[in-house]
Order: C-alpha cells, then structure tokens, then sequence
C-alpha cells in the first residue's frame, strides 16, 4: 500500500510553479544535463521547456498531480493524447530552438526514438514527475504516483514512463514498474522505458534489452 502524502490536481493558475517543481528537479537529471550542458543556462532552459509540455500538452489533455505544498508534480497523459497536434508542433518548433540551441538536433533525435518505444496499447503516461530539492525524501514522489498508479489499477490500464537515471529506474521498479529496454541516442545517457501493469496483471519481469539509436 503506498503511503499518501496530501495531494492535489494543479491548476493553470500555478503554471509558474509547477514549470519551477520540475526544472528544479530536473536541473542534474543525466539525459537534461546532456542535452542541456551549460550549467549557467539549464535553469530557464529548463523551466521554459516544462511550462511548454504543461500548458501547451498537459493541461489542455491529461493531469498535473501535485503536493498540497506545490513542491512536487506529476504530469499524466492518456495514451490517445500523449503526442502533440499538429499545431502544437508548429508552436513548439521555434520554442525549442530557443531553448535547446545547437543541441536541437539531439534533442529531435531523443524524441524519435522515444516515440518509435512508446507503447500503442491503452494506457496512462508519465512523462514527468519531479520533487523539489528541499522536499526530495519524504515520500511525496511516491505519493504522486500512487494517483496513475490508483487510476491504472482501477480501469485495468498500465502505466508507462521513461527513467533517466538508475536512481529512479529502482523507485520505479518497487512500484511495480518493468524494465522494457534501456536505449540511447548517439552516445546519450541511458533512457530505462518501464511499463506497470494493472495489479491484477503483475507478473516477474522479462530480461532487458539494450536498444541504442544512432
């Protein structure tokens, strides 16, 4: 049984700070500190590309979790609005090349790859989940993901996300969550997909398979 800390679904009104939860949380992420590796830019970088994949994806589509304090988020897509429209392409292009410059190219290349790997069955997705520094080890990660894990397990869905560091690839693991593959692009840290099926459903883990992308 995962222990709930208060949590709460976010709201537009707290965009800011919910952009702020995640680029603080992921500001020594492995994948982000690679595809954005200058230290004195990361923050707004990082905070800029959060408040796009909140307003302009989750919000309007899916569910922004987070701690009754705002000091951690969840982001949670249904499987048949986790990509963006068209239109949303179009306004994220030059967004993107404002925040990730030079590296845009690696940054394309990592969503491809990650689209080819995302599952085509019903399920719900975490792209995102994020604890602030100071409120990192209270358990309030957990309790974010007891929300898509409580909702999975009650209509008969798994849940999927992506891990960026063996870190949280092993809280993912306690939470019932399995190893697919890890990959890479080019010579990228290593990206862990992980899939949880329904309690109903949970089985031992397959063997996993290193999936690397030129």
């Amino acid at each position: 049984m995962i222990v709930e800390q208060p949590t709460r679904l976010g709201s537009e009104q707290e965009l800011e700070r919910m952009s702020q939860v995640l680029a603080q949380a992921f500001a020594d992420d492995p994948l982000f500190s690679w595809l954005l590796p200058d230290e004195t830019k990361r923050p707004w970088q990082l905070q800029r590309f959060f408040k796009v994949e909140i307003e302009r994806r989750t919000l309007p589509n899916g569910r922004a979790w987070i701690g009754d304090r705002a000091d951690g988020v969840l982001l949670e897509m249904p499987s048949d609005h986790w990509q963006l429209s068209p239109r949303d392409q179009t306004f994220r292009t030059p967004v993107f090349i404002r925040i990730f410059g030079r590296r845009l190219p690696q940054a394309s290349a990592l969503s491809v790859a990650m689209e080819k790997l995302h599952p085509t069955e019903p399920h719900y997705y975490i792209p995102y989940v994020g604890v602030a520094p100071h409120a990192q080890g209270e358990g309030l990660g957990t309790a974010l993901m007891g929300r898509t894990i409580a909702r999975c397990d009650k209509e008969g869905f798994p849940a999927y996300l992506e891990a960026t560091s063996e870190r949280n690839a092993a809280l993912y693991a306690r939470l019932g969550f399995q190893h697919l593959r890890h990959f890479r692009v080019s010579n990228s840290p290593p990206i862990w997909p992980m899939r949880r099926p329904p309690a109903e459903f949970q089985t031992t883990p397959g063997p996993e398979i290193d999936d690397t992308h030129e």
